[in-house]
């Protein structure tokens, strides 16, 4: 007997094929049928006028901490996610040596945007190993959960306060080597970093990776070659210049592994955009050329980015601002109320070395104010800063920096970063179909007062299948399911066929959707995070338990820890299979 039929659903396979009318047989976590299935089941489901697709894979997620508190991964579960993968960037928890728990936990809140005092609260930071961490969250996961071990954490703890600062000397080297090794066999999925001068530590410091050599990042890199199932990410600078091109590439090299960077935006229609967009992915050829892998992570859709200079996220990457983030509150209000330094902070943001990325943030005019925390601010709430610089009779930067002093420098800014139409649709459904793209990039569990990326997977379905009609609804779950699998390795995983788990989601294509984004006040310290609701998710299955209902969580917990070599597989490159 099955344990669960799903009869008159419509299958939709993850492989890209057309979807078509079958029955689904599940056994002991896994599909044992597919097609007319006659035998009995304890449970039948009917899934009539739905579609049924393997459960959506989400690729780059900052679940590590979030894990304790809240062990359904939401708002993913409610997106149709079954299996995630955490660690990116090299902002692993793990492995961690005795005070590391003191820094890494800062550097999160600044560098990710967790509330430290959610951090505090909700995590117990009482491991050591890499192998330690995952025992502790083993057999409490809602999904499947696999994590990469980061660079800033292996580094911390090598090094200590000197891991950022310094360089490291050859035997530091060789111990991170060793930690890398150690942290592989226990099961972490690969080896993650980043270069970006968008990220800084609790002291507004660069974070310990950014201190590494190119030696360094490629002797870290080489350790997985010897370790089955593993896999690389980094998240280069941004501008993409020769040396960005060369070490993407000579990093897949190192480790014989493909590599996956963060993060590709498409923000327009314009032929600016798309020759942007060429040339970023133009760095995947250059790579196969040499016989490496570069695949590069890209949005389903610019989020709609929520600024603010009390954390500095984003406006520490302009040129000469970052030593302002590093004051301390009072010290920052004293310097912004300068009007020789503010004038200074506008010069240098405008000058052509703020490059291509920030180009759109430095359209200070064009901010929308999202949020303001005082009377004297308030009419301004939900207003671009240049419509209110107007009526004031005020320059557009200075009427921005006085209402953020109003406000304690709590003020929430929505810089101008994209556009959304037909034409924008197409354009970047034009890159989700390049084999060197997988869709994703959510930050899932960070930048919780930030970004609205997390919902990627109904957002996808809903724009760019339901609303644009610019792919079909069998390629965006194969975007969503098989590409990732097959860009990890992950066994078993990403497809409907007998033989694999069974993770799968039965959705509603006439109505799938992301809800409207709004706060939710139920983080441990009572913190808020950004949030939104699945729509059109019927049903969400994990291992043939199923964890969502009509929206509403089961309770249940059939996650797995996936670890490298039992639950992925070597994938060869420069190969794009």
């Amino acid at each position: 007997m099955l344990d669960t039929k799903i009869v008159n659903g419509r299958v939709v396979d993850g492989s890209g094929r057309p979807g078509y009318l079958a029955d689904i047989g599940i056994r002991e976590g896994r599909i044992v049928a597919v097609g007319k299935v006659d035998e009995s089941a304890r449970e039948t489901i009917d899934a009539d006028g739905m579609v049924v697709a393997p459960g959506f894979i989400d690729s780059h997620t900052h679940y590590d901490a979030q894990v304790f508190w809240d062990p359904f991964l939401s708002p993913s579960c409610y997106h149709g996610v079954t299996t995630i993968i955490g660690g990116n960037c090299g902002f692993s928890i793990a492995p961690l040596a005795p005070h590391s728990a003191e820094y890494l936990g800062p550097m999160l809140a600044r560098v990710e945007g967790m509330p430290l005092k959610t951090l505090k609260a909700g995590v117990p930071w009482s491991w050591r190993s890499f192998g330690d961490y995952l025992n502790q969250i083993a057999g409490n996961l809602g999904v499947n959960a696999g994590f990469l071990v980061g660079h800033s954490a292996v580094r911390r703890a090598v090094m200590g306060e000197k891991a950022v600062g310094h360089q490291a000397n050859d035997t530091e080297i060789m111990q991170m080597q060793q930690l890398v090794a150690d942290s592989l066999r226990e099961g972490a999925l690969g080896f993650s970093t980043t270069v970006s001068k968008s990220h800084n530590d609790g002291d507004g410091n660069p974070v310990p990776s950014r201190h590494a050599t190119r030696e360094e990042l490629l002797a870290l890199a080489s350790v997985c070659r010897n370790h089955e199932g593993t896999t690389l990410e980094l998240l280069p600078d941004l501008e993409f210049d020769q040396t960005t091109i060369e070490l993407l590439t000579d990093f897949s090299l190192a480790g014989q592994r493909p590599v996956n960077w963060n993060v590709l935006m498409v923000n327009g229609s314009d032929e600016a955009e798309a020759a942007e967009a060429r040339r970023k992915l133009a760095v995947s050829d250059y790579a196969r050329e040499r016989g490496a892998r570069v695949v590069a992570l890209c949005f389903v859709a610019t989020p709609t980015a929520r600024l603010n200079f009390r954390s500095g996220f984003g406006f520490d990457g302009l040129p000469d601002w970052a030593p302002l983030f590093r004051l301390r509150k009072e010290e920052r209000i004293e310097k912004l109320e300068d009007r020789g330094y503010r004038n200074f902070l506008k010069e240098r943001a405008g000058s052509g070395d703020a490059g291509k990325t920030y180009q759109r943030l430095v359209r200070w005019d064009q901010h929308l104010i999202v949020e303001t925390f005082s009377p004297e601010t308030r009419p301004f709430q939900g207003r671009k800063v240049g419509d209110v610089a107007r009526e004031l009779g005020k320059d557009a930067f200075d009427t921005l920096i006085d209402i953020v002093l109003a406000d304690d420098l709590k003020t929430s800014l929505m810089p101008p970063f994209s556009t959304e139409d037909q034409e924008t649709y197409k354009l970047r459904a034009e890159v989700w179909r390049n084999p060197d793209v997988v869709v994703g990039a959510s930050d899932a569990g960070a930048h919780m007062d930030m970004i609205d990326a997390f919902a990627f997977s109904t957002y996808l379905l809903q724009k760019g299948v339901r609303e644009y009609g610019v792919i079909s609804l069998e390629e965006a779950v194969h975007m969503l399911t098989e590409v990732p699998a097959k860009l990890f390795g992950l066994r078993d995983r990403g497809s409907v066929k007998e033989g694999c788990c069974a993770d799968l989601v039965i959705f509603d294509p006439d109505t799938v959707a992301r809800s409207e984004v709004y706060t939710r006040y139920d983080l441990p310290g009572d913190e808020g995070r950004l949030y939104a609701d699945g729509i059109g998710i019927e049903r969400v299955m994990v291992n043939g338990q199923t964890i969502v209902v009509d929206g509403k969580h089961t309770g249940a917990r059939p996650g797995s820890v996936l670890k490298s070599g039992r639950d992925t597989y070597t994938v060869k490159i420069p190969s794009t299979a």
